[in-house]
């Protein structure tokens, strides 16, 4: 498996823990966060909970003692089976969450295999976990300034990874053609360029002073807009003198001056935005849309196709969407002893034995042997060395992923039925 796709799959398993642990209270402070950096000895972390144990039982609030007694043990046992924090560090979530009608229950979640290193050691309880650091993680740093004009309005905003964030839309209000003739009209025209100068000066100080908040991680600016007057404001010199050092050429012509044209410059400058993932995804998924639309298609989708085409090493290129949260469940019949694995739904409940017909009631879970469906078909593909493209569902393309082919699809090495 190539370094970056372990490295997507990381940020995907860090992005889904953490979109579960937001939603997630305690009544009181009861939710334990304990982060650990590579760098710290496990033993002195579980001393320390050792010595928060203690301190525990000074608790007034029976209730508030057991739940933060319980959760500080569990968060104690859990570190026993981890001899050293690894080379990123790990982080451990524990307490009793609310689940509603006032009533909890204790979870357990352990990140051990965050995308970054961690930066240093936290242990709270509170409400809430503590997740910042983890949060941070998740931050994409390449990005792009998008700026679109023309006389009558402009937007501004900036492109990170796979997200299109239009900071503001203006309108210049400047006049249009007007009927005043002899030294009047002389005085009118000399109104209108006053007025465009005054709106092109606050638009482009406007745009200058959010992109030097982010100039560090700006890879570039990107220009675009119906006419001639995005080039006018490049040559005339209105960008600020750090933000003009990073403004590429081209500059490209869109149909809009809004956020429709933010969009649109997107699409129009791939080849400048080179580092930016939402290209190369929307590249992706059109690929496999064509396919799909051709006589003798070279793709397939849906999960019991995707899976024969993996069996017969036929998948060129693996879609997944991050927006897939269905599981591979390892279940045991305690009659019978059959296992068996079913693609399901998070926290679905348990099934009757597919062998004996056995209730519910007698299956277990195999937490050990259960995964996400992401990361089984990933590893399926990787037995072929078929290239994996996990999609984000940001853009107007993930999301046709996700919504109309259930989060994954396939392009093939051949046409393959």
């Amino acid at each position: 498996m190539s370094d970056d796709l372990e490295m997507q799959q990381r940020r995907l398993r860090l992005k889904n823990a953490l979109q579960e642990l937001e939603g997630m209270r305690g009544m009181g402070t009861e939710l334990v966060s304990v982060i650990v950096p590579p760098d710290r000895q496990i033993s002195d972390v579980r001393g320390q909970l050792s010595q928060e144990l203690g301190q525990a039982q000074n608790i007034k609030s029976k209730s508030t003692k057991k739940h933060v007694t319980d959760a500080i043990e569990s968060a104690i046992s859990t570190l026993n089976r981890y001899p050293t924090p690894g080379n990123f560090g790990l982080a451990l979530f524990v307490g009793h969450v609310i689940v509603g009608n006032n009533k909890t229950r204790l979870m357990n979640i352990v990140v051990d295999d965050p995308p970054d290193s961690i930066q240093s050691f936290r242990y709270r309880c509170d409400s809430t976990f503590e997740l910042t650091q983890l949060q941070e993680m998740l931050i994409d740093r390449t990005s792009y300034g998008l700026f679109v004009i023309d006389r009558g309005e402009c937007a501004y905003g900036i492109a990170t990874g796979s997200r299109i964030h239009c900071q503001e839309e203006m309108q210049s209000n400047i006049m249009g053609k007007h009927r005043q003739g002899g030294q009047s009209a002389q005085r009118f025209e000399r109104l209108i360029e006053e007025a465009a100068h005054k709106f092109f000066k606050k638009s482009t100080e406007l745009a200058c002073d959010y992109w030097l908040q982010h100039l560090e991680n700006i890879q570039g600016i990107i220009i675009g807009g119906p006419g001639a007057t995005k080039d006018y404001v490049v040559k005339h010199g209105y960008f600020h003198h750090e933000v003009a050092k990073k403004i590429r050429e081209p500059f490209f012509d869109v149909g809009y001056s809004n956020e429709s044209g933010l969009r649109e410059l997107v699409q129009r400058a791939g080849s400048l935005m080179d580092r930016i993932a939402l290209d190369e995804e929307r590249g992706i998924v059109d690929r496999f849309l064509q396919e799909l639309n051709q006589a003798h298609p070279k793709a397939t989708y849906g999960e019991i196709l995707i899976r024969q085409a993996l069996d017969a090493g036929a998948v060129d290129n693996l879609l997944l969407s991050e927006g897939l949260r269905k599981v591979r469940s390892a279940y045991r019949c305690q009659l019978c002893k059959h296992e068996w694995k079913r693609t399901d739904d998070k926290g679905s409940p348990l099934p009757d034995c597919a062998s004996c017909g056995a209730s519910s009631d007698r299956v277990r879970l195999d937490d050990d042997a259960t995964e996400t469906l992401v990361d089984e078909l990933t590893a399926l593909a990787a037995h072929t060395s078929a290239k994996v493209s996990i999609i984000s569902g940001d853009s107007e393309e993930g999301q046709t992923l996700l919504d109309a082919f259930g989060g994954m699809g396939a392009i093939l090495r051949y046409a393959w039925s």
